[in-house]
């Protein structure tokens, strides 16, 4: 297990580093002056941000610079916020878009495996014809669309009762969570009950299901100490994944419900061609992404034991 731990860091750290130079490229690529639009007032702010940069260096030369500063941990200063360091911006408002995206996980995972193990229990009946419905409208619906009708519908039902029952934007309480949560993980939802629904009735003529019924085993605990646990493995290997996409993902979702998260600052940055922040934020949730999958690719091997983490199965 150590060996196979210590592989999956170096590959993590090889996808990081690709991750950095893809970025840098990109940047690059994009046409226009990054201290342009006032953001350096005289030629002396101008000269010194260019040396701190390296902009005035063959491109060879800042992309070891920029590849030295990564390594530090270190993302510089953002062109377009005065004095305010990129890993400032990302230490104040991560926490925001983390605390969102973990709520969202949680109502996604749960009401995935809740609603896909109903849809396989209820298979072809009007219960599993109905979560369909609503699972194949959750993965169609892009999250913009949900988030906006999922304010108005707010507005409306405040409106009818008289007083706010949910706030419809702000952060700051878990009343301000809900709303939000609820829409940044209605399609992860969606796609993990259509996941679950998949591998519970693959499972259901297992061999091993079979005969905890010759048994005599009665059914609650077939379904939930075999059947459950072993459909709901498919699950949590794409729980890292949906994890970091919900997180770097909550963008729309975070300017809609005027939520203080990181994607805000993001988009700001893309607008702004703030390249600083932009390339900062990337490599950090290119990092986040990995670790994610790294961490459940060691819970994958913790929940199955048959599972060999150096790829040995016995």
């Amino acid at each position: 297990m150590l060996a196979y731990t210590i592989k999956r860091l170096v590959q993590g750290a090889l996808t990081v580093w690709f991750i950095a130079t893809a970025t840098f490229v990109a940047m690059h690529s994009v046409p226009g002056d990054p201290l342009a639009n006032d953001r350096a007032d005289n030629e002396n702010i101008r000269r010194n941000l260019e040396e701190r940069y390296g902009l005035d260096r063959p491109i060879l030369e800042q992309y070891g610079i920029f590849l030295g500063n990564v390594l530090r941990g270190d993302f510089g200063i953002s062109f377009t916020q005065e004095n305010r360091r990129v890993n400032d911006i990302i230490r104040e408002h991560f926490p925001v878009s983390a605390t969102l995206g973990i709520l969202a996980v949680t109502f996604a995972a749960l009401g995935g495996v809740l609603w896909g193990a109903l849809t396989a229990l209820y298979r072809n009946r009007l219960p599993d014809l109905a979560i369909m419905l609503l699972v194949i409208l959750g993965i169609s619906v892009p999250s913009f669309v949900v988030a906006a009708v999922g304010q108005l519908t707010l507005v409306n039902v405040n409106e009818r009762l008289g007083f706010s029952l949910l706030p419809v934007a702000g952060w700051g309480t878990l009343r301000h969570m809900i709303v939000p949560s609820l829409v940044l993980g209605l399609g992860t939802m969606a796609y993990l009950t259509r996941l679950m629904r998949s591998s519970m009735l693959e499972i259901a003529d297992a061999d091993f299901i079979r005969t905890a019924r010759a048994k005599g085993l009665p059914p609650a605990r077939i379904f939930l100490k075999h059947q459950l646990r072993n459909a709901i493995l498919p699950v949590v290997t794409v729980l890292g994944p949906a994890i970091a996409a919900i997180t770097t993902g909550g963008f729309v979702v975070e300017l809609v419900f005027a939520i203080p998260g990181l994607g805000r600052y993001f988009v700001t940055a893309v607008q702004q061609l703030d390249y600083t922040v932009i390339m900062g934020t990337t490599v950090f949730y290119g990092a986040f992404l990995v670790v994610m999958v790294i961490a459940v690719d060691l819970l994958y091997g913790w929940i199955d034991p048959r599972v060999r983490l150096g790829g040995e199965v016995g």
